[in-house]
């Protein structure tokens, strides 16, 4: 809750295909009172390394998209999607001190939110789960390893059309996990905001012993650690349910 007793309202920036995050989003929150989510879209069709695709990302757009988010009062905006991980960090960086400066209102991204979670949890390794092409894998692999970040293993479903990514059903996604855990990784990443992987990340972390942490669940975890609210439940991810150390 903010001083004047009204719940902390986090805007998220949703790729306008995605339609995974918002209801995804919303289970996690489940009955929770003290934090709302508001959500405006930008365009965002397809994923792949090339010019078109990029610009679907740039500057330009995600700040409109937040000057619009800042007129519901917000107290954080969010881009809730994952090109940072292979367009860089930078890149959302970049994105984030834009937003600040064109609303005043702090942001974040699902990309810094996983750096951070790779930095509080320790995680050196992965296991790597996307629904992208092969390539845009090995970007990704290559940008993690410039973060100081392994990836054991790397699975990719081989799609493009952002829209088809949340038709991948969580069953699906049990197999490769399996085989990706037991290449020993720190963490099994779901990678992509329009992936149900949350669903099946408590049954993963049983079965293997391995820690999965899930886009959706990710940005959520950072957005409400930023926002100074409790964190999410154990089902979601239990290396994100914990408390954060206050005296740190």
């Amino acid at each position: 809750m903010t001083g004047d007793g009204r719940p902390l309202r986090l805007g998220m920036i949703v790729p306008s295909s995605n339609t995974c995050l918002e209801p995804m989003t919303y289970r996690m929150l489940a009955e929770r009172t003290d934090v709302t989510v508001h959500a405006t879209r930008v365009p965002v069709t397809r994923i792949a390394l090339d010019e078109s695709s990029d610009r679907q990302f740039d500057l330009a757009t995600m700040c409109h998209a937040a000057e619009l988010l800042a007129t519901a009062d917000v107290d954080l905006i969010a881009w809730n999607g994952t090109a940072g991980s292979w367009l860089g960090a930078g890149h959302d960086r970049a994105m984030v001190a834009g937003i600040e400066a064109a609303t005043g209102i702090p942001a974040t991204t699902s990309t810094l939110a996983y750096a951070a979670a790779y930095r509080e949890f320790g995680i050196t390794s992965i296991g790597l789960l996307t629904p992208y092409t092969d390539d845009v894998n090995t970007r990704i692999t290559a940008c993690c390893a410039e973060a100081g970040v392994t990836v054991t293993a790397a699975h990719a479903l081989g799609l493009s059309d952002n829209e088809s990514f949340a038709r991948i059903t969580p069953a699906e996604l049990l197999p490769p996990s399996r085989r990706l855990a037991a290449t020993d990784p720190a963490a099994l990443v779901y990678l992509c905001t329009n992936m149900y992987g949350a669903p099946i990340v408590d049954r993963v972390e049983a079965e293997t012993g391995v820690p999965a942490l899930d886009s959706v669940a990710v940005t959520l975890w950072w957005c409400l650690r930023l926002l100074g609210a409790a964190p999410l439940a154990p089902r979601w991810g239990s290396l994100l349910a914990r408390q954060p150390d206050r005296s740190a």
